[in-house]
């Protein structure tokens, strides 16, 4: 084997194209195999085409029509017969021309620009989806779109509630500045009164449009739900449960309801908002069972059932 016939074969040679112009790929390793058992001027190259065949892994005729291309394109021509083999000489002193690396280089390049492209233009269709999705639509006035922002914001604020009322009596939205989230006790917010639809929404509280306006009422069920996690994807919940047929008014009591529910309980078991907007939990039935407590007679009444004291339990009961 010649390393200056192998290096030839595979760097230097021309390369030759298909009918589509692609790089005939089997035709250039079948020139690698005869260069392997050339000599130093491509000279004495005469594999069977047996041993192309396992070299290549090509059958027979692939092996074949790949020769008389490489005859034809002047890359090798017959030197005589050695043990009824074709002896080969590789033309080497024929180089491929230097535009071919040039080729690869255009080509290269012009696929990192077509994958940037698409990347900024996935990226831009993605910022547009998404503040499309996010941004609620267009209230009647600049009061309402005040009051829409404002009631946001949780409190247990006996005014801010007044004005609630004042807004659910007058179907008109108010607006109030926001208030810290601080409260004295979870029973202060679950106890309050569900925010109206009305007082959110006018357009979906009379039965106008909804396509555009299923938004408008979201800050009233957020307000209520005892769990503020995962705004945005709440938002999505609400704008499919809205096309599912489910009342706004109605989703805002049961998320009412569930606080009331959870109210002292574990927050972790807590459904996210998206979670219980998805699985249609504003459907359920309220749980009116009270909480179950083990209790214990005693002679002054019943009081919560403890373990005794100072009892030995290793010797049963």
């Amino acid at each position: 084997m010649s390393n200056e016939a192998v290096h030839w074969a595979m760097d230097r040679a021309p390369m030759l194209r298909t009918e589509k112009g692609k790089p005939d790929t089997t035709s250039r390793h079948v020139l690698q195999a005869l260069a392997e058992h050339a000599h130093k001027d491509g000279s004495n190259a005469h594999p069977s085409v047996l041993r192309i065949q396992y070299r290549t892994g090509y059958d027979r005729r692939t092996v074949q029509r790949a020769l008389r291309r490489l005859e034809d394109a002047k890359l090798i021509s017959r030197d005589g017969m050695v043990q009824d083999r074709i002896k080969w000489q590789l033309a080497m002193s024929l180089t491929r021309p230097a535009s071919d690396w040039e080729e690869i280089e255009r080509a290269e390049e012009a696929e990192r620009e077509a994958t940037a492209a698409r990347v900024r233009k996935h990226r831009q269709a993605k910022r547009v989806t998404d503040s499309a999705s996010v941004t609620e639509s267009d209230v009647t006035d600049s009061a309402s779109v005040s009051n829409a922002l404002e009631l946001r914001y949780v409190t247990d604020s006996a005014s801010v509630c007044n004005a609630r009322s004042a807004a659910l009596t007058t179907n008109q939205p108010s607006v109030q500045p926001p208030v810290t989230k601080n409260s004295s006790s979870p029973a202060a917010q679950t106890d309050a009164p569900a925010p109206s639809v009305a007082a959110i929404s006018p357009t979906l509280a009379k039965g106008g449009p909804q396509q555009d306006h299923y938004l408008e009422a979201f800050g009233a069920f957020w307000l209520t739900y005892p769990k503020k996690k995962s705004r945005e994807e709440a938002k999505k919940a609400w704008v499919a449960a809205i096309e599912r047929g489910a009342d706004p008014q109605h989703i805002v009591d049961a998320a009412q309801g569930y606080a009331r529910e959870r109210a002292g309980e574990d927050p972790k078991f807590t459904k996210h908002p998206a979670t219980w907007l998805n699985k249609g939990c504003y459907d359920d039935e309220p749980d009116t069972l009270g909480k179950p407590q083990l209790r214990a007679v005693s002679g002054d009444g019943y009081r919560p059932f403890q373990l005794p004291k100072n009892v030995d339990y290793s010797k049963g009961f």
